[in-house]
């Protein structure tokens, strides 16, 4: 509205209690400027239950989604901007890592909760097996001949989880990454709208995970969009992913708080991600199922598998 605000209206109307209202403010109150700064929101009760309308927040000038400007950075062999991305990534987390836990009053700067009780192996071998039934055709053959060895990646998954669990984005990808004028901004807090009942409270990891397959998915847009060659452009996912970790990991370390991420959980939430990509594709857009299947060619080649 006049180059001022932006007014997302929710169709359908979401029911309270809804993510963003709780962490907007939140964010202000960690001084975290990396998001279109939220203004205001419009919730009626309707049916008897109070529902969120609408989300006013700042306009950002010259913004471009990650679909966009980082399948450009893909076709250009450009990976700087992957630091940022990383740095952005660990602010974010630094600052929801402070959200009150249930209950509380307010926030604490105690730091994350320990350790609690979800179930992260049963959620990913759910989402493996309806990967399994839903992806048909010569790529369900694919799958279901790589399934061990998706099975076995996802085994740390089943051992109790001992990295601390903060509040994290829930549905973290290069497309809720805006590049504009003065830089970038994580949006959307909305949840992950498709995982019913997520846990609110996880590990930093699963963030951290979902962005690095969202660039992996960039160089298979760019093979298939832009006809950039595969060595290229998984070539360029591997040192984008690299850069993105390694400034991740340095801005934790500078902030003294390197054990917000376990790296021993990024390959299993990888992988989960990768079925929750195909399960997205089979039930709402078929036509993105080549982008999870390239993704699990590469990492399961033929000769890995034995």
């Amino acid at each position: 509205m006049g180059e001022s605000v932006v007014v997302k209206w929710l169709t359908p109307p979401a029911p309270l209690p809804h993510p963003a209202l709780d962490i907007f403010p939140h964010l202000v109150a960690a001084q975290f400027r990396g998001t279109a700064p939220p203004y205001a929101a419009l919730t009626a009760e309707l049916d008897g239950r109070e529902h969120l309308l609408a989300l006013v927040t700042g306009y950002l000038p010259e913004a471009r989604d990650g679909w966009e400007w980082c399948v450009d950075e893909a076709e250009a062999g450009r990976t700087a901007f992957a630091s940022d991305l990383g740095h952005l990534t660990a602010d974010l987390h630094l600052a929801l890592s402070t959200f009150p836990e249930p209950g509380d009053a307010g926030p604490s700067d105690a730091g994350p909760s320990d350790a609690g009780p979800i179930d992260a192996g049963g959620r990913a071998e759910g989402a493996l097996a309806e990967a399994l039934d839903l992806t048909g055709g010569e790529d369900g053959a694919w799958l279901a001949s790589r399934a061990g060895a998706l099975r076995r990646d996802l085994a740390p998954l089943a051992a109790p989880v001992g990295t601390p669990l903060i509040r994290i984005h829930g549905d973290l990808h290069v497309g809720q990454i805006l590049r504009w004028r003065d830089g970038y901004a994580v949006i959307d807090f909305d949840g992950n709208p498709t995982v019913a009942g997520a846990d609110l409270r996880q590990p930093a990891a699963r963030d951290v995970a979902q962005l690095t397959t969202s660039l992996d998915h960039v160089a298979q847009v760019a093979i298939k969009r832009r006809s950039v060659p595969f060595a290229r452009a998984t070539a360029w996912a591997g040192a984008a992913r690299a850069a993105l970790l390694t400034a991740y990991r340095d801005r934790l370390a500078e902030r003294s708080r390197p054990g917000l991420l376990d790296e021993r959980l990024l390959r299993p939430f990888e992988v989960e991600q990768e079925c929750r990509e195909l399960i997205y594709a089979a039930r709402h857009l078929p036509r993105w199922r080549y982008a999870p299947m390239g993704v699990l060619r590469t990492w399961y080649p033929e000769e890995k598998i034995s």
